[in-house]
């Protein structure tokens, strides 16, 4: 099913279980794209307190969630001070 769908079916309130089922696919999809935009910001030389102000989080947040997940092969900011 496409994400528009999804979406559709997730605001749909005549049908609870297929609107919970829908919001579990969207945090699934939402979850998997974080990822890749992470990953593309530490591609791109993107410090994690730079990806931390443009999710809207604290550093140590996304560095928690994320630095185990990450691509082994990305080059991983250090903090310097």
């Amino acid at each position: 099913m496409e994400s528009t769908t999804i979406a559709a079916v997730a605001a749909d309130l005549s049908d609870p279980r297929a609107g919970l089922r829908a919001v579990s696919s969207l945090r699934v999809l939402a979850d998997t794209l974080e990822l890749k935009q992470v990953e593309a910001a530490l591609r791109a030389g993107m410090s994690w307190q730079e990806i931390a102000y443009a999710l809207g989080v604290s550093r140590q947040a996304v560095h928690k969630k994320y630095a185990k997940r990450v691509d082994p092969t990305i080059p991983v900011p250090r903090r310097t001070s």
